[in-house]
């Protein structure tokens, strides 16, 4: 069909054509943006954390840079440490130069030199999400880790590089293989090999971590003052958390995650009040917690209340329905 534009005024037309044919072109250009733009849509997954039912998923085993969500592995690995090794989370790291590294804002104003605790590091990496207190906790425990393992000639192995092989030994162990961790903190700016996980590898994790008092206690803390030595003098710095939506809805954790190549990430631990079936003299009591993890948002925060309504809701269907488990809708 053709269309002829005609000039409003004498004398403007070819006015008129240059504009109609710069708008189209804006539209032309415009357009690949968005769909580039709209190409790679969030993953996220939504489990319940008992039996490890998924209720909603969307690309749940897509390979995505997952930023900060690595410091629960670290934080993981160093708990195990402290349970199965006997490691004292009292224990003091000295801040070293090469905890700077990946370290892109320094919001505890830590310098080299210092001197604190491990469990003060930990919520530091937990509660504010400190790229350079994981770090010092990689070191400190890695070379922990390196003295009890056999000597070897390589002299690439670090204490670091020791650390982040029990982080990959752990992904292993709880079925993540779709993951790979490269570094404690999540810094994955020009990092060769990039690191990796999926929303659904996750959640696994996430379930392990959650079955740890220690952990579930570091990660529902909205604030919390940590100190540490300097040249003799102890400091103090209030930590806040990361996670908008703590103590909110029933959400009692986790983690946030974000830099340019992840997104906005988010992990988050809900609960309610446990349900009790009552059978005659017998009663069968069901813990109701939600996991979601969300990859690549725009929006994570709004996106997790979403989820987690609808988590809640679907939830409440299956377990009416009589909690029927698909082992393939399974973690």
């Amino acid at each position: 069909m053709l269309v002829k534009v005609l000039p409003v005024f004498p004398g403007v037309a070819s006015t008129t054509k240059f504009f109609l044919v710069a708008f189209a072109i804006c539209v032309i250009c415009a357009a690949p943006q968005r769909a580039a733009a709209g190409q790679v849509p969030p993953s996220y997954l939504v489990v319940d954390s008992q039996t490890g039912y998924v209720l909603i998923e969307q690309n749940a085993r897509e390979k995505r840079q997952i930023a900060s969500l690595t410091k629960v592995a670290t934080a993981c690995v160093v708990l195990d440490w402290a349970e199965k090794k006997g490691g004292d989370l009292g224990q003091l790291a000295t801040i070293s130069q090469g905890a700077f590294v990946g370290v892109e804002k320094n919001d505890v104003g830590w310098q080299a030199g210092d001197v604190v605790s491990l469990r003060d590091l930990l919520y530091a990496a937990l509660v504010q999400s400190d790229n350079l207190a994981a770090n010092a906790l990689a070191i400190r425990v890695g070379e922990t880790l390196e003295s009890a393992a056999p000597a070897e000639s390589n002299s690439k192995i670090t204490a670091a590089t020791v650390f982040v092989a029990q982080m990959n030994a752990l992904a292993k162990q709880l079925g993540m293989d779709r993951t790979r961790f490269v570094n404690p903190s999540g810094f994955d700016y020009k990092e060769r090999p990039m690191p990796y996980s999926t929303a659904i590898d996750l959640a696994r994790l996430t379930r392990y971590a959650m079955n740890k008092a220690s952990f579930r206690f570091y990660v529902s803390q909205k604030e919390r003052e940590i100190s540490f030595n300097r040249g003799g003098k102890q400091m103090h710095a209030l930590l806040k958390t990361t996670n908008d939506l703590l103590g909110a809805n029933g959400i009692d954790g986790v983690k946030t995650g974000q830099t340019a190549r992840a997104g906005e990430c988010l992990i988050l631990s809900a609960n309610r009040t446990a349900e009790v079936i009552k059978n005659g003299d017998n009663a069968t009591i069901f813990p109701r917690h939600l996991i979601v993890v969300i990859l690549g948002s725009n929006d994570r925060f709004g996106e997790g209340e979403r989820l987690v309504r609808q988590g809640w809701q679907l939830y409440d269907q299956w377990a009416a329905a009589g909690r029927l488990v698909d082992p393939k809708k399974m973690l």
